[in-house]
């Protein structure tokens, strides 16, 4: 049996929407990003600004939250493709993940990606300027 991740935190972002942080503690984790994946420049507009707002940690210097994939849901949470291959790089979660090789392949599935985290948010309505974004990576 699969060991299950570890939900830290779930907030609403919107009406339909919630944000769930996890705790990197399985190999779950997509191998692609979701038709709607907000990493995928193609799906700008699928979340709110708060969500991204919500997620900001996720990509700060040493972070141990980790961007969850919205489509897993609570139930089967896993680690989101797009973050591991945009937005992970200063996680130290991802980080250690990769030093005991629980990070699987991860592909884009030809689909052109947001470079970072605060390129993302930008386009999905968070202000350039809005204080959450600055210790973005």
């Amino acid at each position: 049996m699969r060991a299950k991740s570890t939900v830290i935190q779930t907030r609403a972002a919107g009406e339909d929407h919630q944000v769930i942080s996890l705790k990197k503690d399985s190999k779950a984790c997509r191998r692609k990003p979701c038709p709607d994946c907000p990493w995928r420049k193609d799906a700008v507009g699928e979340f709110p600004a708060e969500a991204f707002r919500h997620s900001a940690n996720t990509s700060y210097d040493m972070s141990q939250n980790v961007f969850a994939c919205h489509d897993s849901g609570v139930d089967h949470a896993a680690t989101c493709a797009g973050f591991i291959l945009r937005g992970a790089d200063n996680n130290l979660a991802i980080r250690m993940a990769y030093f005991r090789d629980e990070i699987p392949e991860v592909t884009d599935g030809g689909h052109e990606l947001f470079s970072n985290y605060r390129d993302m948010a930008i386009a999905n309505g968070v202000s350039e300027d809005d204080p959450i974004l600055g210790p973005c990576r």
